[in-house]
């Protein structure tokens, strides 16, 4: 039985895609995590304004920016999506680490400021392809809101 060294070349590639991203994903996750335990004092609200019997000491503006790659299998399995149709699961993680990261930029920013929580927290979300207009190659995300210091009554 003949195989072409090329369908050959191209599964090994494939199944390289995915244990390389398999592993950059899960050591993202773990990364996440462990930041959000460290930062999770920080409340994130998407209220416009704090409560009214808050001593409100200092507000600024905090931002968090992140661009997030796909691997080349979720690549692969999003062009099979586009020919059959149907939901992008493989793009559902990746939405997820962005929206998390940008999140963890901005409450990282806050947290120098000595802020408690941030008010008014909104997402802009936008794709980056290379060219080719249907396909994926990164997300943006990017995170702001409004940090509040609080002092005790």
């Amino acid at each position: 039985m003949y195989i072409p060294y090329d369908i050959v070349a191209i599964i090994v590639f494939l199944m390289l895609g995915y244990g390389f991203g398999q592993l950059a994903e899960k050591k993202h996750y773990r990364s996440i995590k462990q930041r959000e335990n460290q930062h999770k004092e920080i409340l994130v609200f998407s209220a416009k304004t704090p409560p009214s019997d808050w001593q409100i000491e200092s507000a600024e503006l905090v931002q968090g920016s992140v661009v997030v790659s796909v691997d080349y299998f979720k690549r692969f399995l999003f062009s099979l999506r586009n020919i059959f149709g149907g939901r992008v699961e493989a793009y559902e993680s990746l939405i997820d680490r962005g929206r998390r990261e940008a999140v963890l930029r901005m409450k990282e920013q806050a947290a120098l400021s000595s802020s408690q929580s941030i008010f008014n927290v909104k997402f802009e979300t936008s794709s980056i392809s290379r060219g080719v207009s249907s396909a994926l190659g990164s997300v943006e995300v990017f995170a702001y809101g409004t940090a509040v210091k609080t002092t005790p009554k």
